[in-house]
């Protein structure tokens, strides 16, 4: 395709990290490597620049049958692209908020006091639960055993009215009690009558992307690319 994209990365724009909305990221990430000695220099300045102050580069480039929109920035002194997706694959979350919900002040602060005790700086710690299960389950079958049966969960309870502040006062509990910090002087109040009855369940989850379809470059992560 003729396009100036075609044969080399065209930063359009520069703007503040904070201001990409994470949801513009499509959760595919690449390095970039230079192409040959003459692409050395430009490399290094952009991440050079990149690197001194607090700004993202925004970048076109055609990849895949189609012209794409990165946001690029510095690693290690690399640098590298995350996909973003373009204004029409996002969609409009405003007619999924929910309307006319009221909460006290009450809740809102217990709420906060869960958020201060589950806060940590290592979210890197956690373990795929699911592949750890999956492989349990093809060595037993492996050795003709009996596959371990999932772990029951509670009923939830759904249709029944909900103690907000009681399951709040719950979990921030419960996340006291992991980091082995006392439980507090919290205290559960009893919830007034309700006229109506809240579902236990939320509904069903509204993917920010539309329905788009998938590429043959899906999934494949921090492999190297054209350079600058």
């Amino acid at each position: 395709m003729p396009l100036p994209t075609a044969k080399a990365i065209e930063i359009v724009a520069f703007v503040p990290a904070a201001s990409i909305d994470p949801v513009r990221l499509s959760g595919d990430s690449y390095f970039l490597q230079y192409d040959g000695p003459v692409a050395v220099k430009p490399y290094v300045l952009i991440a050079r620049a990149l690197a001194r102050n607090t700004k993202v580069a925004v970048a076109k480039l055609a990849w895949h049958g189609r012209e794409r929109l990165v946001l690029l920035r510095v690693r290690d002194e690399a640098l590298v692209a995350h996909v973003l997706k373009w204004d029409d694959e996002v969609r409009d979350p405003s007619e999924l908020a929910p309307k006319e919900t009221k909460v006290t002040d009450s809740e809102i602060d217990e709420a906060l006091q869960l958020v201060d005790s589950m806060t940590t700086d290592d979210i890197f710690g956690y373990r795929d639960e699911y592949r750890k299960a999956l492989e349990a389950v093809l060595e037993a079958k492996a050795e003709g055993r009996q596959p371990p049966k999932p772990t029951e969960e509670a009923e939830e309870p759904g249709g029944q009215v909900v103690d907000l502040m009681a399951a709040l006062q719950e979990s921030v509990r419960k996340a006291q009690a992991s980091r082995g910090e006392g439980a507090g002087d919290a205290e559960v109040h009893e919830m007034p009558a309700a006229k109506e009855k809240t579902a236990g369940k939320a509904a069903g989850k509204a993917p920010a992307k539309k329905t788009a379809k998938k590429t043959a470059a899906a999934k494949k992560p921090a492999r190297r690319q054209r350079g600058a």
